[in-house]
């Protein structure tokens, strides 16, 4: 099991440069998990998509629920104590930190490629 942002969830489902990396992720790590959060920050995803005319609201319901589906059984809370502790570390948002905290309490990687996270954190966040 692995932790992955939101980004990478959405670099997965709607194609463009990172999608080939995601899918080669997911070959070799297919169990994700992420913090229930994920889901508010790929509709946000989804509504800059659909405003830009890229998406229609349709496709967007469609990309929601694949990713409700790859990620069912495995959207995991995090204490909220974690979370802040690892905002006092770090420049890092508590969103983004909600990811770093996850991997923790499971022992895990997390994936992204938030620069921040990236280098605010580097035992536990690895670049897709």
């Amino acid at each position: 099991m692995i932790v992955v942002d939101t980004n990478i969830v959405a670099y997965l489902l709607l194609s463009g440069p990172w999608t080939e990396a995601a899918e080669a992720l997911l070959e070799r790590e297919p169990t994700w998990a992420a913090p229930p959060l994920w889901r508010s920050e790929l509709r946000n995803i989804l509504a800059g998509y659909m405003r830009r005319g890229t998406l229609s609201l349709e496709q967007a319901l469609g990309v929601q629920e694949a990713a409700q589906d790859l990620l069912s059984g495995h959207e995991i809370d995090v204490r909220s104590s974690a979370v802040l502790e690892l905002v006092a570390q770090s420049q890092c948002s508590a969103y983004d930190c909600e990811f770093v905290a996850l991997a923790r309490q499971l022992q895990c990687a997390l994936y992204t490629l938030d620069a921040k996270l990236l280098k605010a954190f580097p035992e536990n966040a690895q670049s897709l």
